[in-house]
């Protein structure tokens, strides 16, 4: 029987003594041992009842066994959910109560906190610390290191991801066997991929670019990959030597690019660099070529599609745009209001087609239906254009969502907390230009007539109930929201007077 994603990804590290991860203290975990580890985990699932089309939701530190649970939940035939490790037990809360999922594994020190949300929803809470420690760990240590894959096909369900759009609750995104490995397939072939390359891997695992771009691609090439735990720039440089290609987000190459000993030399050997998750500036582009003699390939992916377009690995890399459509996917740009395809150079709405498309929204059929056309086209909420020469550049989007350094937040969540607060009258939350982040979060506040908004207190508060990439990087205060005439806050004018916030 065969399991789709278990088959490409995992199956071919049996009996590989080559590495497959190397940690930064130089230790490295050979194929065949991670595969030991993903058969162990996969055993420790189903003796904690895990059964196929289950869901498991992770919110543990990056480490090997972080990523062997990804691995083990595909052979079980498990449906993997990562969750950002930043998120508060009341965001949590809402995942696991929307997903269900019969698993919930957590770091030791956020184990008191989701105890409660676990017994609300009927989920079994399990730790797993960064170190290797936890209930979980002892469990996996306690099994065989030997699994058959559970029979999965193309259609069968392999993980969610839960995406936020500017109105209403996160999303959970349904990605299949299918959309995952055709999507690691035509990535691995457009960039160049093979067994020779050392992935330098700093990125988080619990969103698509970090784990169903970067890994999947390392495991479908038979590459390696440096695991970092998070971006530190002492470890970046002293192990980029051991490495040949390595993918971040915008604020990756900022910080490297203001580090002495980021040199033309430190990346002579490297053949490429990849950029997502956020817009990267074109002065980016240009210092980095200029330091490097490499140019940046920036990609445009979703979570609900993978990775749609790309800069060419051979010709030329334009800084702003995302390339052209990758082999096997349409991009169309289209009338917002009619939904008629629009000729190169005009800007319209940006719509998807091909296998990496998700299925649609966990037990949101009305949502699946408004975004994922009967024709099979992903109406992504991004405004963009075609240039002459068949380049993707995306101009803005539709909703507010605010991205930043590679995390979407929407603003409605942080509103609502503002405009909660004492003396604050009401608010608007936009995303404004950043250097390092791509984009940063920026509350503008209106007070109540007569009171003064104490903002030390409003930023406790935002600190205590949101996760650090959804908190402002600063609160204004105005007299008062542009409006139009139907009463709707203009955002584009606020982006207008405060866009230059944080430049340098």
């Amino acid at each position: 029987m065969t399991n789709l994603l278990y088959d490409a990804f995992f199956a071919p590290l049996a009996g590989r003594e080559r590495a497959f991860l190397i940690l930064p203290d130089g230790s490295e975990i050979s194929g065949d041992a991670f595969l030991g580890m993903v058969h162990r985990v996969a055993n420790a699932l189903v003796d904690s009842g895990v059964q196929p089309g289950d869901r498991i939701a992770v919110q543990i530190n990056k480490s090997p066994m972080a990523l062997a649970i990804y691995g083990g939940a595909v052979a079980a035939g498990a449906i993997f959910l990562p969750l950002n490790t930043a998120y508060t037990a009341t965001e949590i809360d809402y995942f696991v109560g929307n997903a269900t999922p019969k698993l919930l594994l957590a770091d030791g020190a956020k184990a008191d906190a989701l105890a409660p949300v676990a017994q609300t929803h009927g989920a079994q809470l399990m730790v797993l610390n960064a170190d290797g420690t936890g209930s979980f760990a002892d469990l996996v240590a306690a099994q065989p290191d030997s699994f058959a894959p559970v029979a999965r096909s193309a259609d069968d369900l392999a993980a969610f991801l839960y995406t936020s759009g500017t109105t209403g609750r996160s999303k959970g995104a349904m990605l299949t066997h299918e959309n995952l490995l055709s999507n690691a397939e035509v990535l691995t072939k457009a960039w160049r991929f093979t067994a020779d390359d050392a992935l330098l891997h700093a990125l988080p695992i619990f969103h698509t670019h970090g784990l169903f771009v970067a890994t999947n691609i390392s495991l479908m090439a038979g590459g390696a990959m440096i695991f970092l735990p998070g971006l530190n720039m002492d470890d970046m440089i002293r192990l980029m030597p051991r490495a040949t290609t390595m993918m971040g987000v915008p604020t990756f190459y900022t910080r490297l690019l203001d580090e002495p000993r980021f040199t033309a030399d430190l990346t002579a050997h490297m053949r490429l660099f990849v950029s997502g998750s956020a817009p990267l500036l074109a002065e980016t582009h240009v210092q980095f070529g200029e330091r490097t003699g490499h140019r940046i390939l920036e990609r445009y992916g979703m979570t609900e599609t993978n990775m749609n377009t790309s800069n060419p690995y051979e010709g030329e890399r334009r800084a702003g745009t995302v390339g052209m459509p990758l082999p096997g996917v349409e991009v169309v740009v289209t009338d917002p209001t009619t939904g008629e395809a629009l000729p190169h150079g005009e800007v319209g709405m940006v719509e998807v087609r091909g296998p990496n498309v998700f299925k649609g929204y966990w037990q949101m059929p009305e949502k699946t239906a408004e975004e994922l056309r009967e024709n099979g086209f992903f109406i992504t909420g991004d405004l963009g254009q075609f240039d002459a020469d068949g380049y993707l550049s995306i101009v803005g989007r539709q909703k507010d969502l605010i991205i930043t350094g590679g995390f979407n937040v929407y603003p409605k969540e942080v509103e609502m907390i503002l405009d909660d607060q004492p003396g604050v009258l009401e608010s608007a939350v936009i995303g404004v230009p950043h250097p390092d982040f791509g984009e940063a979060v920026l509350g503008v506040i209106v007070a109540e007539p007569g009171q003064t908004p104490d903002m030390a207190a409003i930023d406790a508060v935002l600190r205590d109930s949101l996760a650090r990439f959804k908190q402002p990087k600063a609160l204004e205060l105005v007299e008062a929201l542009p409006r139009n005439t139907m009463g709707k806050v203009q955002k584009n004018e606020l982006r207008a007077v405060f866009g230059k916030a944080f430049a340098h």
